[in-house]
């Protein structure tokens, strides 16, 4: 699909203004040097950045395992696993957040990374790889090359992919139930399944959501307002940044690299770019950790995910895609979108959330807390400054954060 000369044209200046929103914006950010580390804080180094996630978990000399499995419409999905040596061992699925992956759980190495934590406690981990990004670009009749292999929002994550891996991933392994850690998409993709498949609240222990994004109201990254602005004219909007799979490698963001990730500075300013869409945080940020991220992130995904989080920001309510009043009309039997019943979320839940997050606003985690029947408990990281990226990729983010997710899956277990 290609768009007519003249919206050619309007996309071009749309172009133009947004790569000038973006360098002005990180303007008052380029004062401020990022903190170095006095030490190297994790075991990890760039060339982790060019390797696959098998790769990767063997490199540090973990059992790895590669699963593929079909979901209900069709597409392929690869989960990995870093296996348990103990018998029966508890499960865990990890879930990425957008344009992620299963790296996600990994990039900040053994002794520090979650994936790794929960393996030498024991745990048989599995990391999720939604449809669309780098391990799971497969289906069983569309070519990832057509367009409408990418017809599917974060919608379909919750409704088809998630439930397809937790049947997989208990029929693997023999358990009834598994825990389930999710960061920002990978806690909006539950919530979609939880409410619209109530049955697989009952195969969950217990669900930890990471910057959990369901409301979005005061939402402040600068990439889904610029979509929010346009939504009315998605012919534009997909021209900009992808007529089906959200382009990373487009001229915006090669323009974009040019001015902030130049190969001869020394203080790599794509830093500044992260801290200006996720949150500004340069205490807990290692800068050596940018070409590991960097080469693992975007991994892939469809526009119309990006488009969907832009209509939540719009409406200020948790609910379904909105395909304007006629093709809503067909799909729900009404003019707008329904909304998600989180009162079916019976699922025992703990919410953690970052005062500084640009994506998964304090305001907006609160509203969620307030409407979920079986939430444990809404806690706030203990860092002013914490960020999105920051429940990945924070320098005290073991401390900070993942030694309590883990004494909770610990304590969860014994109620079991």
């Amino acid at each position: 699909m290609q768009l007519p000369a003249s919206e050619r044209n309007v996309s071009s200046s749309l172009s133009r203004w947004f790569v000038l929103v973006l360098v002005a914006s990180l303007a008052s950010l380029l004062r401020v040097t990022v903190a170095q580390s006095d030490k190297i804080r994790f075991r990890v180094d760039s060339e982790d950045g060019r390797l696959t996630v098998p790769q990767l978990v063997a490199k540090y000399g973990y059992p790895v395992e590669e699963h593929s499995l079909t979901t209900d419409d069709g597409y392929r999905l690869m989960l990995h696993r870093i296996k348990s040596n103990r018998p029966n061992a508890p499960v865990v699925l990890l879930m990425h957040g957008l344009l992620c992956s299963s790296a996600d759980w990994l990039l900040i190495g053994p002794g520090n990374a979650l994936a790794y934590l929960l393996a030498d406690r024991g745990y048989d981990v599995w990391m999720g790889n939604a449809r669309g990004n780098r391990y799971s670009r497969q289906h069983d009749a569309i070519s990832p090359a057509a367009s409408s292999f990418w017809k599917f929002s974060w919608h379909e994550i919750g409704y088809y992919d998630l439930p397809a891996m937790i049947d997989y991933i208990l029929e693997r392994t023999g358990r009834q139930r598994l825990h389930y850690v999710g960061h920002s998409q990978g806690t909006t993709g539950f919530f979609v399944m939880a409410s619209t498949r109530p049955e697989y609240n009952a195969k969950v222990i217990q669900m930890q959501a990471l910057a959990p994004v369901a409301y979005m109201e005061h939402m402040k990254s600068p990439l889904l307002l610029v979509m929010t602005r346009f939504l009315n004219t998605l012919d534009i909007l997909m021209g900009l940044f992808g007529i089906g799979e959200f382009l990373p490698n487009t001229p915006i963001l090669q323009e974009i690299s040019k001015y902030i990730c130049p190969t001869t500075t020394v203080n790599n300013l794509c830093v500044h770019l992260l801290f200006l869409l996720g949150g500004y945080n340069p205490t807990q940020m290692d800068p050596t950790l940018i070409p590991v991220l960097l080469g693992h992130t975007p991994a892939g995904s469809a526009t119309k995910q990006l488009v969907h989080y832009a209509q939540e920001v719009r409406s200020r309510r948790f609910r379904m895609y909105d395909h304007g009043p006629v093709k809503n009309y067909l799909n729900y039997r009404s003019i707008t979108p329904p909304e998600y019943d989180l009162s079916k979320v019976t699922v025992p839940v703990v919410l953690y959330y970052g005062l500084n997050d640009f994506l998964a606003a304090p305001k907006d985690v609160h509203r969620l807390a307030g409407n979920l029947p079986n939430l444990k408990q809404n806690v706030q990281v203990n860092d002013t400054l914490f960020n999105h990226l920051d429940f990945l990729i924070a320098n005290d983010v073991k401390k900070l954060l993942y030694d309590e997710v883990i004494e909770r899956i610990a304590s969860a277990d014994v109620l079991d």
